[in-house]
């Protein structure tokens, strides 16, 4: 019979009317607000992104707006340090600071050569004996500045009299404006400001500069005639320490001309320009606040003790990191890989508060002894006497720095075709040849990007070095070799976090940490582009 009108509809006109209903039905209840599910979640995502934009493109304004106020404020700086006569004064206080430098030089080689005798088991007073004539001649060196720091300090007394008076004359002016500014007249008018003559201050100084020509003669020559008798040394193996302290010796006295020279040129008007501002920061070798003589903001201890640190750090990070990802991914057995990987990537999620704490406790102290074994004496620096410096600091951030090198390397080493390792495995190769000459070339691009997100995640670092460093501001002593690992340094992250608590608000010293917040920002910005541009070029070669 034919079909009615009442007859139902084909299979597939059902099959049709089926899948279409429902299709409509949930595309009606997924939206919200007029748009549909996928249009929600791509809006809640999109948002994200651009709100994280907007985040951080006010920390950078905000970053660079307060940072670059330092360069006028330390030009300012600049200018009454030399109209005040303390940039006169500071040629003879360099004079004595570098030859106190030399003096430490002289203590820290009597201290090494005391522990090695306590090592060997000298008796005290036979080692008393020994160093006595070392000591003696010590002592003579160190007199021989004498007259220099005692016409600097009477010198020094008559510059910082006049800086504190200007500074006073400006206290005066800021509170005299402030009364006006609330109408108190009377006592504004109360404040008496008298100001500061620069010219009278600088003719006595030059007046003293003769007696300074006479100072410095002296002490040159009796230093030279120290350095003439210099003694032997009861510890041979700490004789040529001596020998490159008598370098340093004939380089100090080499700066004495040079420092009278500055003394004659000097000119307390000399205006200071803002390129002169931004290099005593960029080339500044010296960090010092809160000082009575002179504040200085030179960010280059910090950088050569960030990158010091740092460099310790990759040393032992990168074998460790790499090693276990091409282990990991070509060598070992699932059950293997089921243990490491979690492992390492657990260090990740340790707090480093608590790894400089341990670093404090525990790492420090053990490395200490054991630089005092004999069986590891030949290791250059060995023994020291500091337990935090940048040799424990380094090990910490390496241990931090592994995780990161592993996962990303590991990665880059699974993303080389397959089809490289079949093909050297076809030619006969064998599989430590193929991981050696075929995976890891292919892979180097993103391992080398690896290293440098790892030199980026340890040169943020702060806790660890903060509490493990030493933090001693001082350019370490690179003409010392391999032991400039055990020296204490102070970081770029380890004195915004030790400093940015205690400044003033709107200060010179303020402003001078956001300009170190400014390098770090620049260096990591470099270490991610370099890391990002190698990861494009590996992606475009491997496709």
């Amino acid at each position: 019979m034919p079909p009615t009108d009442a007859s139902p509809p084909p299979a597939a006109n059902i099959a049709e009317s089926g899948s279409a209903r429902p299709f409509e039905i949930r595309r009606v209840r997924t939206r919200f607000l007029g748009l549909t599910l996928d249009e929600c979640i791509q809006g809640f995502f999109g948002g994200n992104a651009f709100v994280a934009v907007i985040i951080l493109a006010l920390i950078t304004v905000f970053l660079f707006r307060e940072g670059f106020k330092f360069f006028p404020l330390n030009q300012d700086n600049l200018r009454i340090y030399r109209a005040a006569g303390l940039e006169y004064v500071q040629h003879l206080r360099g004079l004595d600071e570098s030859h106190l430098a030399l003096n430490r030089y002289l203590q820290d080689v009597r201290l090494r050569g005391l522990q090695a005798m306590q090592v060997e088991g000298v008796p005290a007073a036979e080692i008393k004996a020994r160093l006595a004539p070392f000591d003696a001649w010590t002592n003579a060196f160190g007199d021989a500045i004498d007259p220099v720091r005692g016409l600097a300090g009477e010198m020094g007394d008559l510059s910082v009299a006049a800086k504190e008076a200007y500074q006073q004359n400006e206290d005066y002016k800021v509170a005299r404006d402030q009364f006006l500014a609330a109408g108190k007249t009377a006592e504004a008018q109360a404040i008496e400001i008298k100001e500061v003559d620069f010219a009278a201050n600088a003719a006595v100084l030059r007046g003293l500069l003769p007696a300074a020509r006479e100072a410095a003669a002296g002490a040159s020559a009796v230093i030279e005639a120290q350095l003439a008798a210099l003694p032997v040394f009861p510890v041979a193996e700490l004789q040529p320490r001596l020998a490159r302290f008598a370098e340093l010796g004939r380089e100090y006295l080499a700066t004495y001309p040079a420092a009278l020279a500055g003394m004659e040129a000097w000119k307390y008007d000399q205006p200071v320009s803002g390129l002169e501002a931004f290099q005593a920061f960029i080339f500044g070798r010296q960090w010092t606040t809160a000082s009575f003589w002179q504040d200085w903001y030179g960010i280059v201890p910090l950088f050569t003790g960030s990158l010091l640190i740092s460099l310790i750090a990759l040393v032992i990070a990168v074998p460790f990191g790499v090693g276990a990802a091409i282990y990991v991914n070509q060598i070992s057995t699932p059950r293997e890989q089921r243990l490491i990987k979690p492992t390492i990537e657990f260090i990740s999620a340790i707090p480093s508060v608590v790894l400089g704490f341990f670093g404090i406790a525990i790492l420090g102290e053990t490395l200490r002894r054991l630089s005092g074994w004999e069986g590891l004496s030949w290791l250059p620096g060995f023994p020291y006497a500091e337990r935090l410096n940048a040799l424990t600091a380094g090990c910490l951030l390496a241990l931090i720095a592994v995780p990161t090198i592993f996962t990303l390397a590991e990665d880059a080493i699974n993303n080389v075709p397959r089809a490289f390792k079949e093909a050297s495995f076809a030619l006969g190769a064998t599989k430590l040849q193929t991981t050696l000459r075929i995976i890891i070339p292919a892979a180097l691009s993103g391992i080398i990007s690896a290293v440098l997100l790892g030199l980026g995640r340890v040169i943020g670092e702060t806790m660890v070095v903060l509490l493990c460093a030493g933090n001693r501001i001082a350019i370490p002593d690179f003409g010392l070799g391999l032991s400039v690992v055990t020296q204490p340094v102070h970081t770029m992250t380890g004195i915004i976090a030790q400093e940015m608590g205690e400044v003033v608000r709107g200060s010179i010293h303020y402003r001078a940490l956001f300009c170190v917040g400014i390098v770090l920002f620049l260096i990591a910005l470099v270490i991610n582009f370099l890391a990002q541009k190698i990861v494009r070029r590996y992606k475009v070669s491997v496709g």
